[in-house]
C-alpha cells in the first residue's frame, strides 16, 4: 500500500489516528486535520478554480498595466519598434496557448465524461442483465 493511499481524505484508520494526534499535540493541527478528512475531496476542483481565477485575475491586471501605462522608451526608434513587435508576437503566442489549454481541458472534461458515461451504461446493462437471469422470487404454491 503506498503512502497516498494511507493517507486519502477519508474516514481511515491512519487518518483518524493523525487526528487525534494532532488535538492531542496541539488542537489546530487536529482541527486542520478533521477539515482534511470532511472536506479534502474538494481540494482539487478548489485549487484548479483558484489557479484559474488568479491566472484571469493577473492577466487582466498585464493587460490593464499595458493599457495604461505608456512604454518605457530608449530614444532608439528602431529598437523600439523591433521591441513592441516581439512583445506582441509574445503576447499573441501567449493568447493562442491560453486558447489550447481551453480547448484542452474541455477535451478532457468531454472524455471524462464520456468514459463516466459509459461506465453507467455498462452498470445499467449489467444490472438489466443480472435481473433478466434471476427468476425473481419463488412463487408460493397455491391450492385449487
Amino acid at each position: 500500500m503506498n503512502q497516498s493511499a494511507l493517507l486519502r481524505p477519508d474516514w481511515t484508520p491512519a487518518t483518524i489516528a493523525l487526528m487525534v494526534l494532532g488535538f492531542v499535540v496541539f488542537w489546530p493541527l487536529g482541527l486542520a486535520m478533521l477539515a482534511y478528512i470532511i472536506f479534502g475531496e474538494r481540494l482539487r476542483g478548489f485549487k484548479r478554480d483558484a489557479n484559474s481565477t488568479a491566472d484571469s485575475f493577473f492577466a487582466g491586471c498585464r493587460r490593464s498595466r499595458d493599457r495604461y501605462r505608456p512604454h518605457f522608451t530608449t530614444g532608439n526608434v528602431a529598437f523600439d519598434d523591433w521591441r513592441k513587435a516581439e512583445l506582441d508576437r509574445i503576447e499573441e503566442e501567449r493568447r493562442k496557448l491560453d486558447e489550447m489549454r481551453e480547448e484542452f481541458d474541455n477535451y478532457m472534461r468531454e472524455l471524462r465524461r464520456a468514459k463516466d458515461q459509459e461506465e453507467f451504461d455498462r452498470f445499467m446493462r449489467d444490472r438489466r442483465n443480472a435481473k433478466r437471469d434471476d427468476n425473481g422470487p419463488v412463487a408460493e404454491f397455491q391450492t385449487p
